[in-house]
C-alpha cells in the first residue's frame, strides 16, 4: 500500500494549471528581443487552449510575430478556443494556404466553427485551397441558420446497419480507423434507408461477446434532433435528458450527424456570455475592436437608456412645484427608485433563468407572479418603517416620513410584479427576455417610484 502511494504522481495544484502571467511576460520578453528559439521552447509544451490564451493576451504586433515563428506548425485545436473575435486576425495572418492546411485537420463542426467567423474574402480564398469534400461540407454548414444544429453537428458519425453483430462491429471500426472521428461515444444503428433506429454506447459494445447482435443490445431512446433546431433548445435537452451525444436528422429523417456534449459546454458558455453582454449593450468584440468602432455600436443602447431617462424626468417635472416647497423630496426620489430597481432586478434574474431553463409555464408562471407580489409587499413594509422613522427624524416631518414609507412599499410590490411580467410578455413576443427586461423594468420602477412618492407628497403635505 505504501509503495502504492509512493509512486502515485503529484497532484497538480490549481495555480499550477493554465497559462500562467509569467509564461506570458516570458513570450513578450523573447518576442521583442528576437529571440526565436527560447519563444518555441515557451510554447513547445502548451496545451492548445492555453496557446489561444497566449494569442488573445498579447498584443497585435506580437500576435503577428508569434503567429509567424509558428506558421502551419500551429495545432489546429488553437483554433477551436480562440476567440471569435480575433479569428479573422489571426487566419489572415497565416494565410489562406496555411489555414486551408490546418483546417483539413479539424473535425467538421470543429473546422465550420473557426470558418464560419472568417471575412467572406478569406472564405472565398481559403476554399480554393481544401479539398472537394471538405469544401462542400463548409459550404453546405453555412447554408443551415446560425445558431442552428446543422451548423454544431460533427459530419463524422459512426454508423452500423442492424444486421451487424458487436464483432462485425469492431472489426469495422479496427479496419477503418483512419476514418473514424478522434473521439466518440455512441455508435448509431440505421436501416436501410439511413434512418437512426438505435444508439450504441462504445462500452456495451465491449461488455458484450462477438455473437450478439447489435439490434438487441442497443438503446432505442434516441432524442434525434432536426437540423433547424436553435442551439438553445439543444443544450436544453441535453441538460433534461442527460445526453452525452445525440443524433441530428434532416426533414426526411434521415442521420446528417451528431452533436456531443463538448459541443453543448460551448453552447451554454456562449449563450451565458451573450445574454450577459446583451445586459450591457455591448458586443463580444470590444475588447479587440477600435474606439469608433465600440463607441458607436454602444451608442443605440445608450439612446434607448437615454429615452427612458427622459421619460422618468417628465414624471418629475409633473411635480416641480412642489419640489420646489420641499427640497427635501428631491433628497429623498432616489431612494424609492433606488431600492424598487434593485428589487425589480432580483426578480427579473430568477425570471429571465426559470425562462431558459423553461421552469415557468401555467401555473407555474402564475404561483411565481403571485410569490414575487408577496415578496414585493413584505420587503416593501420591511424597509418602509426603517426609512420612515430616519425621514421622520432626520427632517423632523412625521408626515413625509408615512409618504416616503408608502412610496416604498407601492414601488416594491410594482417591482415584483413588472420584474414577472415584462420577462413573462416579452418571452410570449418572441423577444429575448435577458436583453430587454432590464430597460424595462428600469423604466417603470422609476415612473411609479417617482409618480407614487411625489404623488403622495403633493397630496398628503399640502
Amino acid at each position: 500500500m505504501a509503495d502504492s502511494q509512493a509512486e502515485r504522481p503529484p497532484e497538480t495544484a490549481p495555480e499550477d494549471l493554465g497559462l500562467t502571467d509569467e509564461t506570458v511576460r516570458a513570450v513578450e520578453i523573447a518576442l521583442d528581443s528576437g529571440r526565436v528559439d527560447e519563444v518555441e521552447d515557451l510554447i513547445e509544451d502548451l496545451h492548445p487552449a492555453d496557446m489561444a490564451d497566449l494569442l488573445e493576451s498579447v498584443s497585435r504586433e506580437e500576435r503577428a510575430l508569434l503567429l509567424e515563428i509558428v506558421g502551419s506548425a500551429l495545432d489546429p485545436d488553437v483554433l477551436t478556443y480562440l476567440d471569435s473575435a480575433l479569428r479573422d486576425e489571426v487566419a489572415e495572418k497565416l494565410g489562406p494556404r496555411e489555414t486551408a492546411q490546418i483546417l483539413k485537420r479539424l473535425e467538421s463542426d470543429d473546422a465550420l466553427e473557426f470558418f464560419e467567423d472568417l471575412s467572406e474574402e478569406l472564405r472565398v480564398q481559403i476554399l480554393a485551397r481544401v479539398p472537394v469534400t471538405i469544401r462542400r461540407l463548409l459550404q453546405e454548414g453555412l447554408e443551415y441558420p446560425e445558431e442552428s444544429a446543422g451548423r454544431l453537428m460533427q459530419r463524422e458519425v459512426v454508423v452500423v446497419p442492424a444486421i451487424w453483430s458487436v464483432g462485425d462491429t469492431i472489426d469495422y471500426m479496427r479496419q477503418h480507423k483512419k476514418q473514424m472521428p478522434q473521439d466518440f461515444y455512441d455508435l448509431y444503428v440505421v436501416d436501410p434507408r439511413y434512418k437512426p433506429i438505435g444508439k450504441l454506447p462504445l462500452s456495451r459494445v465491449l461488455r458484450n461477446k462477438r455473437p450478439v447482435k447489435i439490434v438487441d443490445i442497443m438503446q432505442q431512446d434516441l432524442n434525434p434532433i432536426p437540423v433547424g433546431m436553435d442551439q438553445a433548445e439543444i443544450a436544453y435537452l441535453f441538460k433534461q435528458y442527460s445526453l452525452l451525444s445525440a443524433p441530428v436528422v434532416d426533414p426526411a429523417g434521415r442521420l446528417v450527424g451528431v452533436i456531443t456534449v463538448d459541443d453543448v459546454v460551448h453552447i451554454v458558455e456562449e449563450e451565458a456570455e451573450d445574454d450577459l453582454l446583451k445586459m450591457g449593450g455591448v458586443s463580444e468584440t470590444d475588447l479587440y475592436s477600435a474606439a469608433w468602432e465600440t463607441t458607436r455600436s454602444r451608442s443605440t443602447w445608450l439612446l434607448v437608456n437615454l429615452g427612458t431617462a427622459v421619460l422618468a424626468s417628465l414624471v418629475i417635472g409633473l411635480f416641480e412645484a412642489t419640489i420646489q416647497q420641499i427640497v427635501a423630496l428631491a433628497v429623498l426620489m432616489p431612494i424609492v427608485a433606488s431600492m424598487g430597481g434593485n428589487a425589480g432586478t432580483q426578480t427579473v434574474t430568477v425570471a429571465v433563468r426559470a425562462l431558459a431553463l423553461k421552469e415557468l409555464s401555467g401555473k407555474t408562471a402564475r404561483r411565481f407572479v403571485w410569490k414575487e407580489l408577496m415578496v414585493g409587499l413584505a420587503n416593501g413594509f420591511l424597509f418602509a418603517v426603517p426609512v420612515g422613522a430616519v425621514t421622520w427624524l432626520w427632517f423632523q416631518q412625521p408626515l413625509l416620513g408615512g409618504v416616503i414609507a408608502a412610496a416604498m412599499v407601492v414601488n416594491m410590490l410594482s417591482a415584483g410584479l413588472f420584474g414577472t411580467l415584462i420577462p413573462l410578455g416579452l418571452e410570449k413576443l418572441k423577444i429575448d427576455p435577458a436583453v430587454a427586461s432590464g430597460v424595462f423594468l428600469t423604466t417603470v420602477t422609476d415612473v411609479v417610484g417617482f409618480f407614487a412618492f411625489l404623488g403622495l407628497a403633493a397630496v398628503i403635505l399640502f
